[in-house]
């Protein structure tokens, strides 16, 4: 049976003020935290983005030792009020297979994203629920390069819009008519698409592969390669200068 400086019941913390237990969670990020604990920021499905302390969660026989590792869904417990709470337990509700290769850089990068776009104490259950699944795909993703691609599409414009931010995508906003197919578009943040002459030296999207998007149809090679581009605008917008170090990451591996 573990120490109660490791592992505190809050079974028996009741009168604890502002407890939360049996709360959904994956690790976002770990770090070392003083001698012995680890400080680590989670996404919960009902309290959004927290970070919690793991006290002595780097000695051996420390239960937290094991248990605290991303991409695999938690079970946690909490207390305390500050920004900064204590982490009183945590256990695996299930084990998800090892990521290797580009899906296990994929998932840190769905990582980062949450960490850089998400505000604490801010819930998204409908983003948390998204996250999740993404997480499980990629499981079975280890060697299809194109599927982790449209993946990750799907998953950063549903970030987008579960954080408050409008996309839209099916009306030119010059004319108020509908984006048709053979037209070309260039994409104004925060507005839309708006129809433009083609040009090599600006960015511009097919109108179909603007309505691809809103029939959330990735069959077509250039529709996918079009919405990273106009994924990569938008989350760059949005991240208002921060970098993003999974992206150079795998960028370096693949000019290696």
């Amino acid at each position: 049976m573990n120490s109660l400086r490791e592992r505190i019941s809050l079974a028996s913390e009741g009168n604890v003020k502002g407890h939360h237990d049996n709360e959904p969670a994956y690790v976002l990020h770990s770090y070392p935290y003083r001698e012995t604990s680890l400080l680590a920021e989670l996404f919960t499905r009902n309290h959004g983005r927290v970070a919690l302390v793991a006290r002595g969660a780097k000695r051996a026989k420390s239960a937290m030792r094991g248990v605290l590792q991303p991409f695999q869904p938690l079970s946690v417990g909490w207390f305390g009020k500050s920004e900064l709470r204590t982490l009183a337990k945590a256990e695996w509700q299930r084990a998800l297979p090892q990521l290797a290769g580009t899906a296990l850089m994929s998932a840190f990068y769905l990582n980062e994203l949450l960490l850089k776009l998400t505000r604490r104490d801010d819930p998204h259950e409908r983003l948390f629920d998204s996250y999740g699944n993404a997480i499980a795909a990629l499981c079975g993703m280890e060697s299809n390069n194109g599927h982790i691609s449209v993946l990750l599409r799907r998953f950063e414009l549903g970030l987008l819009r579960d954080l408050g931010y409008a996309v839209p995508l099916g009306t030119d906003v010059g004319t108020g008519e509908s984006v048709v197919d053979g037209a070309t578009f260039e994409y104004v943040i925060e507005s839309g698409p708006i129809a433009a002459k083609p040009s090599p030296d600006r960015v511009q999207f097919r109108g179909k592969t603007l309505l691809d998007i809103v029939r959330d149809d990735y069959s077509d090679p250039v529709t996918i390669q079009e919405t990273k581009q106009l994924m990569r605008m938008l989350i760059n917008h949005y991240l208002g200068g921060q970098f993003l170090h999974t992206r150079q990451f795998i960028k370096d591996l693949r000019d290696l």
